[in-house]
């Protein structure tokens, strides 16, 4: 009686052994699932952080791209750009640039001039009644400077006794010749300036600029 009492108690520990090892076994793969579920989902966050990465330093260069072109466009405001809206596009020899509040209509002068002369060749009195009419229509109540100035070129085979006498002359010519075609006498001058110190700026330099003043009269 005792050793089969004894067999069924060894029976039902083993039994209890093998419930306990499905037990465990049970949730050991439980555990690993949850192991490669919390794998994948990390392998998952990490790759959306990797494109978070990617696009803030995608919008951080397009940022920086855009706050230079601005920075640019605020420079050629100061310095002076190219300003195609006035009417007076085509026209050879002549720049048309915005420079601060300032519109100038820079001419070249062996446009206006023969070389050493001060006297407006037949072809610039049409670029220059062209500019007068653009002036008189689009800035009636607007000051005019018009600008002479010359090259390094010392004065040899001329009338002239320097180069800033010449400019001031050619200056004075273009002044006269724009009041002639309606600019009013009172808002218009002349002023004359001396040759670039840069022999790279002798062409340049060899010019009439005609600035529309900002402020109105």
């Amino acid at each position: 009686m005792y050793r089969m009492f004894r067999g069924v108690a060894v029976l039902g520990l083993f039994g209890a052994m093998l419930g306990g090892c499905s037990s465990t076994d049970e949730r050991y793969d439980l555990a690993m699932q949850e192991n490669i579920e919390l794998r994948d989902r990390v392998i998952d966050l990490e790759g959306q952080l990797s494109d978070c990465g990617t696009n803030r330093d995608r919008l951080q260069s397009e940022n920086e791209q855009l706050a230079a072109a601005v920075e640019q466009l605020r420079g050629e405001m100061v310095t002076g750009r190219t300003y195609d809206n006035t009417g007076l596009e085509g026209l050879a020899g002549v720049d048309v640039s915005q420079r601060g509040g300032d519109i100038v209509v820079a001419v070249a002068g062996d446009v206006l001039f023969d070389s050493g002369k001060a006297t407006l060749k037949d072809s610039a009195k049409r670029s220059l009644a062209r500019i007068a009419s653009v002036i008189g229509e689009r800035y009636p109540g607007q000051q005019i400077r018009v600008e002479g100035y010359t090259d390094t070129d010392p004065i040899k085979k001329s009338k002239w006794s320097s180069n800033e006498h010449l400019s001031a002359e050619r200056s004075l010519a273009v002044e006269q010749y724009l009041v002639t075609k309606g600019i009013d006498n009172d808002r218009i001058y002349s002023a004359a300036f001396g040759p670039a110190n840069s022999k790279s700026t002798k062409s340049a330099s060899r010019r009439v600029e005609i600035v529309v003043l900002g402020s109105p009269r």
